[in-house]
């Protein structure tokens, strides 16, 4: 090889060395050179595995993608079947496409958001459905009446761990007798449904909206309700016990015979709401709004928590003892098919 003699010559600049060191400087600059096409050579190789691994995921990537596309298309193909079954199939298939697939997530709780409000209109429009003035006794629960529609409402209650979108609309829905304890529902908009004798016992509703929706002996247990919008919502006989409310907003709701014991309602708003015969026994209410708020009839004991300078003799509230550690609902499908005891208010 001549091009090491010509790096030493020129190294030496007409300088001379004796023959054993300019053979050693030559062998040096050889070594050298060998070592440097070596690396070359290997990082080439790495470059050239890289781009193969790269093409091959790119490759694997489309094939992924185009499985996916696929699997969504016969997925939402099915929700137009006539077969309750392949309905129910296609949901949980757009279920797991959303778990598994980031960009699909908004788009298949968005259709399973609309597919709620397409199968159960408020009030019913299908000649099948109970009817809007029907005893809620007399109704069946949802997963027995619309096994479909309470399957897409689980899976929206599942998929909203991941908030995304922050507002999903599935308002003006019959929702009664449905099952959603435990489900995750934030920022879901129910304004104007009715969800009369429903079970959402430890759900978290935080950021949801009920403006004006039939929430008639609804099962709240345990619930978190934070930011919730219950303005002008119909309450009476629903349960809240140790449902966490703080600043939830219940202006002019109805909350007569409601059942709040033991429930959070630090900083809650209850301006110009309808609380007569509610049990508000261990009720926190430290900071809460209660202007205009009718409490005839209401019960307290010495466990309830009112905003500082509130006098609940004045307004009517009766003092009784409180009744103990309240007990977890041992629920779950009991709450929707539990006989809903008439209202005093009705």
């Amino acid at each position: 090889m001549i091009l090491p003699v010509l790096v030493v010559d020129h190294d030496l600049a007409g300088g001379h060395l004796a023959a054993a060191d300019r053979l050693n400087a030559v062998n040096n600059v050889r070594t050298t050179l060998l070592q440097a096409v070596g690396g070359a050579v290997v990082l080439f190789g790495a470059y050239a595995t890289w781009r193969q691994v790269r093409v091959s995921q790119d490759g694997l990537h489309a094939t992924q993608e185009g499985q996916v596309t696929d699997r969504f298309s016969r997925a939402v193909d099915q929700l137009g079947s006539d077969k309750p079954d392949v309905r129910i199939g296609g949901l949980y298939a757009l279920s797991r496409i959303a778990g598994h697939s980031a960009r699909d997530h908004e788009a298949v709780v968005s259709i399973m958001a609309a597919y709620v409000r397409t199968h159960l209109p408020w009030p019913p429009q299908d000649p099948g459905a109970p009817a809007a003035d029907a005893s809620i006794n007399s109704v069946l629960p949802l997963e027995t009446r619309a096994a479909d529609a309470q399957t897409a409402l689980t899976c929206l209650g599942i998929l909203r761990r991941e908030p995304r979108p922050d507002w999903l609309n599935i308002s003006l829905t019959d929702l009664r007798r449905a099952d959603c304890d435990g489900l995750w529902l934030l920022g879901v908009n129910f304004d104007g449904a009715c969800l009369e004798a429903a079970s959402l016992y430890q759900a978290n509703l935080s950021k949801a909206s009920f403006i004006a929706a039939n929430l008639r002996h609804t099962e709240l247990g345990t619930s978190i309700l934070h930011h919730t919008r219950c303005v002008e919502a119909d309450l009476r006989g629903a349960r809240l016990v140790k449902a966490d409310v703080r600043e939830a907003d219940f202006s002019r709701a109805d909350l007569r015979e409601a059942n709040l014991r033991k429930a959070r309602a630090h900083d809650a708003v209850f301006t110009g709401a309808d609380l007569r015969l509610a049990d508000l026994r261990g009720c926190d209410l430290g900071g809460a709004d209660l202007r205009q708020a009718k409490l005839e009839g209401a019960l307290a004991s010495d466990l309830t928590i009112w905003p500082a300078g509130f006098d609940a003799r004045t307004a009517g509230v009766v003092e009784t003892a409180d009744p103990g550690a309240e007990p977890d609902n041992p629920l779950p499908a009991a709450a929707i098919t539990r006989q809903a005891p008439p209202l005093q208010s009705a």
